[in-house]
């Protein structure tokens, strides 16, 4: 409901600074997720869930971080529009490629055998159609799109809580023995996503807010919609969900206290 046509032009008038973020966001952070798995002492499940979530697009509320660490939000709205987009496709090809390179996870990757047309049917219901909905939606009548666009953010932030519950109540044992064991990984996890977006923008001297913007846009991930595909697809895999599900609330966590540190020292890198 957000978005517009002008929106994506946004992608022609700074391409260096697009190509450093979807740099760090489809390439690194797949890549950095594989290494952690090889040496971070986790279940193979576990290892799945981290390449599902760092395979997923970055979740829309980045937006709303980047504009309060007062970062670069044309640069924000761009780099979702874009990844949301190539989702469809991105997101089935590039967890079946880095997740064959996990060790210890061919028998357990044979078992749920993942159908990429059923993923990518999935994600074109979940993500490419109420994409085109809302832009039609704005394009064709826009102060509909103004007064129903807050009430909308706040039932879907609702029923990704939803989403996030069942996944814990599902998995409620398993949460309880391995708690201790998911807390650390996302923590590293998502530590290294922000790490890897933000030194990747400085190593290519984008200023400040473009740095921080990298940094949030790879550090927040749609985990929800990694928990509807581990629920539709991958069978409610307890590690993964495990992993997707606290994911979900600790890049939340991350993601706004760091914004509002930004936010509160605009003058420092």
């Amino acid at each position: 409901l957000e978005l517009d046509l002008s929106d994506f032009k946004r992608v022609f008038g700074h391409p260096r600074k697009v190509i450093v973020g979807l740099t760090s966001q489809l390439l690194l952070l797949p890549a950095f997720t594989v290494l952690l798995a090889y040496y971070l002492p986790i279940a193979p499940s576990m290892a799945l869930g981290m390449v599902l979530i760092a395979a997923c697009p970055g979740g829309n509320v980045s937006n709303f971080a980047v504009h309060i660490a007062d970062g670069n939000r044309a640069l924000s709205v761009t780099l979702t529009t874009i990844v949301t987009l190539a989702a469809v496709v991105v997101t089935p090809v590039s967890f079946e490629l880095w997740s064959s390179l996990l060790p210890d996870t061919a028998a357990l990757r044979a078992d749920i055998e993942v159908p990429l047309s059923q993923m990518l049917k999935t994600i074109s219901l979940l993500i490419a159609l109420p994409l085109a909905v809302g832009m039609a939606v704005r394009y064709y009548f826009s102060r509909i799109a103004d007064k129903i666009r807050k009430p909308v953010n706040i039932i879907s932030l609702l029923l990704f809580l939803i989403i996030v519950v069942v996944a814990f109540v599902k998995n409620y044992d398993n949460f309880i023995t391995y708690i201790d064991d998911v807390f650390w990984v996302v923590l590293i996890h998502n530590g290294v996503a922000l790490l890897l977006g933000y030194n990747l923008a400085r190593l290519a001297r984008l200023d400040k807010d473009d740095r921080r913007t990298i940094a949030i846009e790879t550090g927040i991930q749609n985990s929800g919609l990694g928990l509807i595909l581990i629920f539709n697809i991958f069978g409610g895999l307890g590690g993964m969900a495990l992993v997707a599900g606290w994911w979900g609330i600790w890049h939340l966590i991350m993601g706004m206290s760091l914004s509002l540190w930004w936010g509160k020292h605009k003058q420092r890198a």
